[in-house]
């Protein structure tokens, strides 16, 4: 059931995800890497493919490991009422910004949101929000940035979630990503790549990630190439809330 167009099957399947551990092994280099970006610039970036499963466990194993409270989600800001209100223990309501369908708002993440806020303070930003007709690539990444430090000043110490078009620090053939434009006024943060290794994922539809190495392998962070990269060895589709047009849909879907 990677896709639910009701609220109540999207309640469902956020009271019955399991949070749990993922198992993750971080390397004491890339540990170290981690929390010099956390200690120079206040922030840790981690890109994501949207509609994994395993994402938001992910997430929740990083906040654990850096003991961090704070989270920065590629979510749109308008939002942010609905989300805490679920939080403090409320009903979730019918908005339209859930429906999106592209993967990066999932059950998971709801169900660890709620998870953390219950365990104890959690700080939580969420950074997208409307574009305009003709705004490029880049300067959607520049306002993604500019909310994000806004929200999140140096002593913050956030884990920061975005797709993964958008996290590198420095520009890439799409233009200048949202880790670029942070990267200028906090310099030394570090951005951490998910690779998965094969399986599937939720994005406007079922999708499937090219083998790349074997399933069996652990749940991994470590450096490769001078880059923080986290191993997923099989990813799994997430359950999305997703409506048919002509509901409105998240600005700027990107994978």
């Amino acid at each position: 059931m990677p896709c639910v167009a009701s609220l109540d099957a999207f309640q469902q399947a956020i009271a019955e995800f399991t949070v749990a551990d993922p198992g993750l092994v971080i390397e004491p280099a890339a540990a170290a890497a981690a929390r010099r970006s956390l200690d120079s610039s206040g922030l840790l970036l981690l890109g994501e493919t949207h509609g994994v499963r395993e994402n938001p466990l992910l997430i929740r194993a990083l906040l654990q490991a850096f003991e961090l409270t704070s989270l920065a989600l590629e979510w749109p800001a308008d939002f942010t009422p609905a989300v805490q209100a679920f939080l403090a223990g409320g009903t979730l309501a019918d908005h339209w910004l859930l429906w999106g369908g592209d993967g990066r708002l999932t059950a998971g993440h709801l169900a660890v949101l709620a998870e953390r806020a219950a365990a104890g303070p959690l700080e939580l930003i969420l950074f997208d929000g409307m574009i305009g007709a003709d705004w490029s690539w880049s300067q959607r990444d520049e306002a993604m940035a500019r909310r994000l430090l806004a929200a999140s000043p140096p002593g913050a110490r956030t884990l920061v979630v975005a797709g993964n078009a958008h996290t590198p620090t420095s520009p890439t053939e799409l233009g200048v990503p949202m880790g670029a434009c942070a990267a200028g006024p906090r310099p030394g943060v570090l951005a951490i790549r998910i690779r998965y290794g094969g399986g599937g994922y939720y994005n406007a539809g079922p999708r499937q990630f090219a083998r790349r190495f074997g399933p069996a392998g652990p749940v991994r962070l470590h450096q490769h190439d001078g880059e923080l990269v986290l191993d997923l060895p099989e990813a799994a589709e997430a359950v999305v809330p997703q409506r048919p047009r002509p509901w409105p849909v998240f600005p700027g879907r990107t994978a």
